[in-house]
């Protein structure tokens, strides 16, 4: 699990909803459902022994909670570089040219070895989302302090490598493993690493333009969560499947897909969508079950309960009255249920 993986058998019906599809139980039933991205991610945090001093620092969410659903693309770059561990630390130091990589006892400069390993690993990288080893002068990708002398005058930089990988995927999902301790950025993350691998899956299959609908048909609610204004960029391109040009139809499609993904969702937003799903159902509901739903949405936008109470509620009335496009839009399980990520109550 801690080297590159092939994409063979990494997403399977993907346009097909769990509950037509069928649940067979377990992590392997739910990859079907969901998909299973391709995560990098610094080789420490998986309890690798790789670190500076010849340990790792083991991320049990990333090992003990979310490694049944992915594949791992490992990577530590000092490793690759051959500095071994345990190694002589590193820091990043302020120069005319820029930031420079060096070792902090023997000074060696290693900028050049790190930005050439940096360019070939970001052009040969496929993957759905990349967690980095926070204050790391390599992999860090906030906070990084960088020095003049003895003195840090910038505590604002990337690491060196996470920066060239960033710069080339501008829109891959990224996190650091101190990041992910907060519920709302976990969340975050692993709902945008889902749905990249969801999107990944289409792309590769040379879609048709009923494929492309489709796949939108089921995202629909998901994107209005992030960003409206994306909901409408990627409604307007899909209105165009048939006519454009396949390749640079889904190229355009592919790319505002994931901006508005990137787009952080808010409590206002989840009202919304929530409301729109509650109009889609309400005419085939009683008056006492829509009171119901109106009242826990309600408790969700006064921050009393989580987001799961009125999803799992909606869920429920959707498939009671049979309202097939409310039951098989991803925003009501972007990724596993058994990650629990949407237990939290909104600050």
């Amino acid at each position: 699990m801690c080297g590159d993986h092939s994409d063979t058998g990494s997403i399977q019906g993907v346009l097909v909803s769990g509950r037509r599809a069928g649940r067979s139980g377990g992590a392997e039933g739910v990859i079907m459902e969901y998909g299973r991205p391709r995560l990098a991610v610094s080789s420490c945090l998986l309890g690798e022994p790789v670190r500076h001093n010849g340990e790792h620092c083991r991320a049990r969410f990333l090992t003990d909670v979310l490694a049944p659903f992915v594949d791992w693309v490992a990577i530590c770059p000092e490793m690759e570089l051959g500095l071994g561990a345990p190694r002589e630390t590193l820091r990043l130091e302020r120069s005319a040219e820029g930031p420079r990589l060096m070792t902090r006892r023997s000074r060696r400069d290693l900028t050049p070895a790190m930005t050439a390993l940096a360019a070939g690993r970001a052009a040969t990288l496929h993957v759905d989302g990349y967690v980095f080893k926070a204050k790391s002068p390599s992999c860090g990708i906030h906070g990084i302090p960088l020095y003049a002398g003895d003195t840090a005058v910038d505590r604002r930089r990337r690491g060196l490598f996470a920066d060239a990988v960033i710069r080339s995927h501008p829109l891959l999902p990224v996190e650091d493993d101190g990041r992910l301790n907060d519920a709302v950025l976990r969340e975050a993350f692993v709902e945008r690493v889902f749905a990249h691998a969801r999107l990944r899956a289409l792309m590769r299959g040379g879609p048709r333009p009923g494929d492309l609908v489709a796949f939108h048909s089921r995202h629909k609610m998901q994107l209005l969560a992030h960003s409206p204004a994306g909901y409408r960029e990627t409604g307007r391109l899909v209105s165009q499947a048939g006519l454009r040009d396949r390749a640079e139809l889904m190229d355009g499609y592919s790319q505002a897909f994931r901006r508005t993904l990137a787009v952080r969702s808010s409590v206002g937003r989840h009202v919304n969508v929530l409301q729109h799903c509650l109009g889609m159902v309400s005419d085939r509901l009683d008056d006492a079950r829509r009171a119901d739903l109106a009242e826990v949405i309600g408790s969700y936008q006064r921050r009393e309960v989580a987001l799961s109470a009125p999803l799992a509620l909606l869920r429920h009335h959707a498939l009671g009255v049979s309202a097939t496009y409310v039951q098989e839009q991803t925003y009501f399980a972007p990724y596993p249920e058994q990650l629990g990520l949407r237990n939290h109550i909104a600050a």
